[in-house]
C-alpha cells in the first residue's frame, strides 16, 4: 500500500466539502431553530450517542456548557438523573441504536423532551424524539456510495459536530454574551 498524492488529497478534501454543502442545504433551519428553543428554556441538558456521534455530542455539551446551561453526558459517573423538563440531544444515523433509544425512551418516561439527529424521521429515535432533526447523510451500513463516499457514517457524525457548533453558534449569537464572558468557564484543570 502506497500513501496518497497530493491529487488523491484534494480529491477527498473536495468531495468531503461538497457533502457537508449538501447536507447544509437539506437542513429545516425551523427545526433547528425550535430545537434551540428548547435547549435554552431547559433546566438541564444532556448528550448521547455512540461511537464518533457520541464523541460529537460530548463536544457539543462543552459548548452548550458554555453558553451557561447545566449540560452533562450521558454515561459520565457525575451525570444526574434527567427529568420534567430536561432535554436529552440524542444521535444516532440509523436511528435505532438501541442504548440511544432506550435513553431517549427513558428521558420522554421521565417527562424530558428529545432532540434527536438521525437520517430518518421514521426511525424508533425520530419517533421519540419532541424534535426530529433529520440530517440527510448516509448511515454507517451505507455501503454503495450513493448519499456518501466517505467511509462507514463519517458524513453523519461530522455533519453532528458542525450542525451543534451551528446551533450554539445561533444561540451565541442572539444572546448577546461576549466571547470573554463564554471563556470564564472554559475548563482550567488541562
Amino acid at each position: 500500500m502506497s500513501g496518497p498524492s497530493a491529487q488523491d488529497v484534494t480529491d477527498a478534501t473536495t468531495a468531503i466539502r461538497a457533502e457537508h454543502e449538501r447536507v447544509f442545504d437539506g437542513i429545516d433551519p425551523a427545526a433547528w431553530a425550535r430545537a434551540g428553543a428548547l435547549l435554552i428554556g431547559a433546566p438541564a441538558v444532556f448528550t448521547v450517542g455512540t461511537g464518533r456521534s457520541g464523541l460529537a455530542l460530548q463536544m457539543a455539551a462543552m459548548r452548550f456548557m458554555h453558553l451557561g446551561l447545566d449540560a452533562h453526558v450521558v454515561g459520565e459517573t457525575t451525570t444526574p438523573a434527567i427529568g420534567k423538563g430536561d432535554v436529552l440531544v440524542a444521535a444516532s444515523g440509523s436511528g435505532s441504536t438501541a442504548r440511544v433509544v432506550r435513553a431517549a425512551q427513558t428521558a420522554r418516561d421521565e417527562g424530558a423532551d428529545v432532540v434527536a439527529m438521525t437520517t430518518t424521521a421514521e426511525s424508533p429515535l425520530g419517533e421519540t424524539a419532541t424534535e426530529a432533526l433529520v440530517v440527510p447523510a448516509a448511515d454507517k451500513q451505507d455501503f454503495d456510495g450513493t448519499t456518501s463516499v466517505q467511509y462507514a457514517g463519517s458524513l453523519f457524525e461530522q455533519s453532528v459536530l458542525m450542525l451543534t457548533d451551528a446551533l450554539f453558534h445561533a444561540l451565541w449569537q442572539t444572546s448577546g454574551t461576549q466571547a470573554r464572558e463564554l471563556w470564564r468557564t472554559h475548563a482550567n484543570l488541562e
